[in-house]
């Protein structure tokens, strides 16, 4: 297993997303800045070029000084054709958000202006989209609701659909969704997707199966993996293969010792009025280490971890690796980044036995 850090800009980062160009290119995108939810926040984005041993400098795509830049998508449309898709909002108020877009036609090189990919505001997203064999485009985001039951607790998923080319969206709400976020979507064939879900209770990774193509979703149900209100992340190898990147604990195996976001600036957070309630309330301060690799032989009914990427073993408290991404090149190798203590974007290429 090789390990590799991608230079940064600035002091704090997070939210990668990798993704494996077809010209052999892996880009990587992130937001950083001096703090998440601050103006400063943009998005990065740095090329380790086929061949090459050594990531290049990063760039800047956005430039919005009043808003927080943040989750980044790659998305290769098709050879050359890159989206890049993120959001924007004010402080850390998600509820603010819109969803951003620009385009590149030469592998991400060159950009066009960016634009609101949306008309609402409110909508989040995280992992990235899939293109269907009759071209249609599915996009997994969620609402940001303002509530009393904790932080972000309400948020639930939908799934945005384009049929031409992203031009216009249509989009669906997937039942029984509210706290299941970052859903991460995999194409087994051209009718059956399944997606899998964190959860703002911490408990376990959540899965929703549509046989339609995306066009209607089952209500979500827990996996055997556990999920500590982190983000996670599903792929499908070239051996067909699941594999999901996550954080391997929850509330039970690791209690948080104050249920409070502990990334954002305490100052801000104080301005959020969280109203005590008997209601299932988000989860948070929940560990976000060890980072681990599972795979499934089932299309994601069993599982089994193989693969612990980093632990909290050589570190005081609880170190912070989270947000995962995950991308298997033309090769085969097997490339995830995640956050570093949200010091800067680690990445590690492994083989397809994950070594």
């Amino acid at each position: 297993m090789i390990t590799k850090k991608i230079p940064t800009l600035f002091p704090h980062n997070h939210a990668s997303n990798i993704i494996a160009l077809s010209n052999g290119d892996m880009l990587c995108a992130w937001f950083g800045g001096s703090c998440e939810g601050k103006p400063d926040i943009s998005i990065q984005a740095s090329r380790l070029k086929k061949g090459a041993a050594e990531w290049s400098e990063p760039v800047l795509l956005t430039n919005d000084a009043t808003r927080s830049e943040q989750n980044p998508i790659l998305f290769e449309r098709s050879p050359g054709v890159v989206w890049l898709i993120y959001t924007a909002q004010i402080g850390i108020h998600q509820n603010t958000a819109v969803v951003r877009w620009r385009m590149s036609e030469d592998y991400g090189h060159t950009w066009s202006e960016i634009r609101d990919l949306f008309a609402e505001s409110g909508i989040f997203v995280r992992n990235p989209p899939i293109m269907l064999g009759n071209g249609d485009i599915l996009l997994p985001a969620y609402y940001c609701v303002a509530s009393e039951t904790g932080f972000l607790g309400e948020d639930f998923s939908i799934m945005k659909r384009s049929t031409d080319g992203g031009t216009t969206w249509t989009e669906v709400r997937i039942e029984g969704s509210t706290g299941l976020v970052h859903l991460s979507i995999v194409a087994i064939d051209e009718h059956k997707i399944i997606g899998f879900f964190r959860s703002r209770l911490a408990d376990y990774i959540y899965k929703t199966e549509s046989f339609d193509g995306g066009v209607t979703w089952s209500v979500p149900v827990p996996t055997e993996l556990p999920n500590n209100n982190a983000s996670i992340q599903c792929k499908k190898l070239a051996d067909q293969r699941l594999v999901m990147i996550y954080n391997d604990t929850d509330k039970w195996q690791s209690p948080p010792k104050e249920n409070r976001p502990p990334w954002f600036d305490k100052k801000d957070m104080d301005e959020i009025d969280v109203k005590k309630t008997d209601k299932p309330s988000s989860v948070w301060g929940v560990p976000r280490n060890p980072l681990c690799i599972a795979v499934s032989n089932d299309g994601g009914n069993r599982w089994e971890n193989v693969c612990t990427l980093i632990s909290k073993e050589g570190f005081e408290g609880e170190p912070e690796f989270s947000y995962p991404s995950i991308a298997q090149d033309q090769d085969g190798h097997i490339h995830a980044t995640f956050t570093y203590l949200r010091q800067y974007i680690c990445h590690k290429i492994m083989n397809d036995r994950f070594e």
